[in-house]
């Protein structure tokens, strides 16, 4: 989905594809998050040229991440256990922006629920690492 979005936005996002994926997503009726995908891609397309290829770069990089990741963590790399703790903790700062400007208890819990996550992933890394010790 990351690396659709990013190229779609990229190229210029034209109108049809928009429709097309938004149609896809209301005719399937399975997929819980088609009215979310709706506003977003509304919001993409409402974007200018500059900020529209920002945010094409950034979906295209983190599909990269995203990708690495995977990869790594199916041939059980222990970096790649690392990466995912950062992956996940880097949505932290985002997520407190987002309660300064527009606070809301929903996004309070998601920041909670990040932190409880992070912190989990590192004990279990840190706890698997000594056992192996």
């Amino acid at each position: 989905m990351l690396v659709l979005i990013g190229v779609g936005v990229w190229m210029g996002f034209p109108e049809s594809f928009a429709k097309g994926l938004n149609a896809a997503a209301e005719a399937t009726g399975l997929f819980w998050a088609r009215h979310l995908v709706a506003r977003v891609l509304a919001k993409l397309l409402a974007l200018d040229a500059h900020h529209r290829h920002v945010i094409g770069l950034a979906c295209l990089a983190y599909a990269a991440v995203f990708t690495v990741e995977g990869i790594g963590l199916v041939l059980r790399k222990h970096w790649a256990e690392w990466l995912t703790v950062i992956v996940t903790g880097s949505f932290v700062p985002l997520e407190v922006y987002e309660i300064v400007h527009r606070p809301g208890p929903g996004k309070v819990v998601a920041l909670v629920v990040n932190l409880a996550i992070v912190v989990y992933l590192i004990v279990v890394i840190r706890r698997r690492k000594h056992s192996w010790a």
